[in-house]
């Protein structure tokens, strides 16, 4: 297995965010070619113009408020890159991923992940200098 590397998101590279305040059940979704579960406290984020939910506890502790509505990533990730085609589980669901895409992490543990394509990865994040992963 592949040897997790720490990265930051860029500076600049806000998202628009809004809680999910309602008295709900939840809802799914399709995305990253899985069903994706949003529960009520989870947060709708715009990235770029990619929508998807993030759960609450991980919203609230890996970004931070800019001004209204807006946010940015504040906690470090871990990553990789996909030597072959698979899923990984978030806390939201499963997310689909190509050879050559990156498998990124909230946590060193390999749990919460997503997976991106290269571009958009090395667009919004850069390696930790203070990286000693």
């Amino acid at each position: 297995m592949p040897t997790l590397k720490r990265y930051r998101r860029r500076e600049m590279t806000t998202v628009i965010a809004v809680q999910i305040a309602l008295d709900t059940e939840g809802f799914s979704y399709k995305k990253w070619g899985d069903v994706q579960v949003a529960r009520a406290g989870d947060w709708l984020v715009n990235n770029n113009g990619n929508a998807y939910t993030i759960d609450r506890e991980i919203f609230e502790k890996t970004y931070s408020q800019v001004s209204d509505g807006v946010y940015e990533k504040t906690g470090l990730v871990w990553a990789e890159r996909a030597q072959k085609a698979g899923k990984v589980r978030s806390t939201s669901g499963f997310t689909n991923y190509h050879a050559g895409d990156f498998v990124v992490f909230n946590d060193e543990d390999r749990t919460d992940g997503w997976a991106m394509r290269e571009e958009e990865f090395k667009r919004l994040y850069e390696l930790n200098e203070d990286s000693d992963v």
